[in-house]
């Protein structure tokens, strides 16, 4: 190794190494507060309306670095017979066959994969989808609303988020319904919840 290089190396790596060490400290881990979070869904009945439901369990958690406005990484798990529309025979509906078949495939999997922040400050959260045990891309639009001290009960350090995004099922292989227009093939999706640093 010449020696011009070599001393540059010297000097630099302590330098890579002490922002590596202040980068992973900045970064911090939260867990999804199993008190506030909502997990909706939106899709077209027979252009009547749109039906709406929810999944009532889920965990998940993220490592958040909030002094680069970095999501480094994520996951988020919910119980697909959990599924919830107000109407027990349409629920039973959903967890069967047709749709979600939680029997065979009782968990729906998003894992994130990447994160981006535009000129405005949007952030968009890229992750796999993981449904029916079929894998595909999806990406979110996502908003910070806030992160600070919990004002009352556990008093611990908070982010809350939403997020937002459409899929269309038929890429999972959930296509009942759609060839004559009774259940829509687009899905709109929207989370809200509250996360806890660990």
């Amino acid at each position: 190794m010449k020696p011009l290089v070599h001393a540059l190396l010297m000097i630099a790596t302590p330098a890579l190494f002490s922002f590596a060490e202040h980068a992973r400290a900045e970064a911090r881990e939260f867990e999804i507060d199993d008190e506030h979070f909502s997990i909706v869904f939106r899709v077209d009945h027979i252009g009547y309306a749109g039906q709406i439901g929810q999944f009532l369990e889920a965990e998940g958690r993220f490592t958040y670095d909030e002094a680069a406005n970095a999501l480094l990484d994520g996951e988020v798990v919910v119980t697909a017979d959990s599924v919830f529309t107000n109407h027990r025979r349409r629920d039973n509906h959903l967890k069967g066959g047709d749709f979600l078949d939680a029997d065979e495939y009782p968990e729906i999997r998003f894992e994130v994969t990447g994160h981006r922040v535009d000129e405005s400050g949007g952030h968009t959260v890229d992750g796999n989808l993981t449904l029916l045990g079929q894998t595909r891309p999806v990406s979110l639009s996502a908003t910070l609303n806030k992160a600070a001290d919990y004002p009352f009960g556990h008093e611990e350090y908070t982010l809350g988020l939403s997020a937002r995004t459409t899929i269309r099922r038929s890429e999972w292989g959930m296509d009942y319904g759609i060839e004559g227009g009774l259940v829509g093939d687009e899905v709109e999706l929207w989370f809200e919840f509250e996360a806890i640093a660990d």
